[in-house]
């Protein structure tokens, strides 16, 4: 299905575009979209601002506009020297050419769900159409908990947010204000109250990024600490060629885990489906990782000093239940396995994605869930600390489900659209509002 294919339905259908603007956020709203067709008959239609959609046009969702990848990979807000690249490569007409699509698209009426941050909360609100709109990208967890302000925050920025109240500044508070945004789904508790405080029709429904796990008990998890062999997942983000950076940093501190820890270990290496099996296997075998033949279809398997490897494009949910722990350089999957309860270590990298600032940022939103290890080195050490002391796990565990809260996010938030949006029931429509 090629890009740019539109939308035009039949007068009096009703038609929802879904505008995001990131891989992320790609699937989250993806997510609300397949959660639609049981409880309404709306007809959809998807804008990605950042990449090709593929996600949306393997799932039957028309494309409206352009869809184009840009150097960056979408993170120009870590690095400026991204959106110099993204200006060279064609950004600006690119903006231009898909906001004249919604401006097309919205001539035939309809409503727009924005997912992501500002760019498609403004687009959403320049269609002129009624829109909600799924907030990713901002938590008060940023500057704040439920204790108080981050002391360790500090800055221009820190100044600018804690003077406004929260991470939403004025502007974007305006836009969520208007009466054509009829409803708002931040990301956690903590942001919803801060923005209902603000007079923002905000619906506190979960995280949609923790649908699809299962989130363990505190007993189970305990347990699980407790269990042997000790498994940690590897999450080394899904960028190339980031990914292979990181690759190289996430397998030197597994190297300084099996130095901490005696045999058995089990590393699960959670890789993005994006990303080449070639290039990371050749990083292992440098490593001393030697290949196990008699593995499934489905993983790879390594050994090296008592320690095995299992790696895998399509065990994601799995490894993460799986693990007691995990040494990680990821954006969302950290996030989700945090909201498992569980321990994360990370380390800063060199972006454009996991930068230091992007990594100092995650300990702030996460919290006490993640901890920020210098080099690969120290890793093995801060683990054991963390796994010998059962008190701070359980603050751990308290703290990552409190942040992202329980799974089925994007069945409510879709029930939620239907009515605030006023999209027509479908015949299996179900009233599934809590």
């Amino acid at each position: 299905m090629a890009a740019g294919m539109t939308a035009r339905m039949t007068a009096g259908t009703q038609r929802l575009l879904c505008i995001s603007n990131g891989h992320g956020e790609d699937a989250i709203a993806l997510q609300i979209l397949q959660a639609l067709p049981a409880i309404s008959s709306v007809s959809l239609a998807a804008l990605p601002l950042v990449g090709d959609g593929r996600r949306y046009w393997q799932q039957g969702i028309p494309l409206v506009g352009d869809a184009k990848v840009m150097p960056s990979g979408g993170f120009i807000n870590q690095d400026g020297r991204q959106l110099l690249r993204d200006l060279r490569g064609g950004l600006a007409t690119l903006t231009l050419a898909q906001l004249r699509a919604v401006r097309d698209w919205a001539a035939d009426g309809g409503a727009v769900l924005a997912v992501g941050d500002l760019v498609p909360l403004l687009f959403g609100w320049l269609s002129g159409l009624s829109y909600g709109f799924v907030g990713t990208a901002k938590s008060d967890y940023y500057w704040r908990n439920e204790q108080g302000l981050d002391p360790t925050w500090t800055g221009l920025e820190a100044q600018l947010v804690k003077r406004a109240g929260s991470f939403y500044l004025p502007w974007e508070r305006w836009l969520l204000r208007s009466p054509r945004c009829r409803c708002v789904f931040p990301r956690d508790r903590l942001t919803t109250l801060g923005l209902q405080r603000h007079g923002v029709a905000a619906f506190d429904l979960g995280n949609p990024m923790m649908d699809g796990l299962n989130v363990p008990s505190w007993e189970q998890v305990a347990a699980q600490a407790k269990s042997a062999p000790l498994r940690l997942v590897l999450l080394p983000g899904s960028r190339p060629p980031e990914a292979y950076h990181n690759w190289q940093q996430l397998l030197a501190a597994a190297a300084s885990v099996q130095a901490a820890f005696d045999p058995p270990l089990e590393f699960l290496a959670a890789i993005a489906p994006g990303l080449a099996l070639d290039t990371l296997e050749s990083a292992l075998l440098t490593a001393g990782w030697q290949p196990i033949s008699d593995g499934p279809k489905s993983e790879r398997q390594y050994q090296r000093a008592g320690a095995q490897l299992r790696l895998s494009m399509t065990r994601f949910a799995d490894y993460l239940q799986q693990a007691q722990a995990a040494i990680a350089m990821a954006g969302t999957a950290t996030e989700q396995f945090a909201g498992l309860g569980k321990p994360a270590l990370t380390l800063p990298g060199a972006g454009p994605q996991f930068t230091p600032a992007f990594a100092q940022a995650q300990t702030r939103l996460l919290g006490c869930s993640v901890t920020l290890v210098d080099a690969p080195a120290a890793v093995g050490s801060q683990l054991s600390a963390i796994l010998a002391d059962e008190v701070q796990r359980q603050q751990i565990y308290r703290n990552g489900v409190q942040r992202l809260g329980p799974p089925g996010a994007s069945q409510r938030i879709a029930e939620q659209l239907q009515q605030s949006l006023r999209l027509p029931p479908g015949s299996e429509h179900r009233n599934l509002a809590r």
